[in-house]
């Protein structure tokens, strides 16, 4: 059996392969309305959504949920779709903490879905399959580390444009969730599954 980093490593690798665009265009949507400030909500919600994939993770490793890949792949451009739609039509919900809960329940509920779409690597990484805490918790930890750069990346783009450049925020959110939506719709028609 392989070390704990060496599933890190893995895991860490995978979310950060730009092969995997769909992903980080999922957190570059997760993250559009965020601002740098608000660095703890983000690092929740990220969280969410690793809970939701590792959940999918543990029982597709354990052939309790077995979900055809083309209607994964499917499904997550329209997990894309739905986060910037989300975005720009549910940012003018006044009730802040309402708004939080329902981002966390969908970045979970998503999670779900994009975890399907990791789960035929990992199961291809698993040598041994009387085992798959050690294998499972590096995966995580390697994509949540992974997830936490990417996020750094993208919040501190909106920094620049936001704090320095003085792009408004709301202009920036639509700009984003706009691009976002756009591409995850290219993504939905190309992996239509009628």
């Amino acid at each position: 059996m392989n070390s704990l980093s060496f599933y890190i490593k893995l895991g860490f690798e995978h979310i950060s392969d730009f092969a995997g665009y769909d992903h980080m265009l999922f957190l570059v949507a997760l993250c559009a309305i965020y601002r740098i400030q608000q660095w703890k909500s983000i690092l929740i919600l990220v969280t969410a959504f690793t809970i939701g994939h590792s959940v999918t993770l543990v029982l597709s490793s354990l052939d309790i949920l077995i979900i055809q890949s083309n209607i994964i792949e499917f499904l997550i451009p329209i997990t894309i779709f739905l986060t910037a739609l989300n975005n720009v039509i549910g940012s003018n919900s006044k009730e802040k903490k309402s708004k939080m809960n329902k981002n966390y329940v969908m970045a979970l509920f998503f999670g779900f879905i994009h975890g399907m779409g990791f789960s035929n690597y990992f199961k291809a990484l698993l040598m041994d399959s009387s085992s798959i805490t050690l294998p499972l918790l590096g995966f995580n930890i390697g994509i949540e580390l992974g997830q936490i750069i990417v996020v750094f990346f993208i919040v501190s783009v909106a920094y620049l444009f936001l704090n320095k450049l003085k792009v408004r925020h709301r202009d920036w959110n639509v700009f984003v969730s706009g691009a976002a939506a756009g591409i995850s719709l290219v993504f939905i028609l190309e992996n239509k599954i009628w």
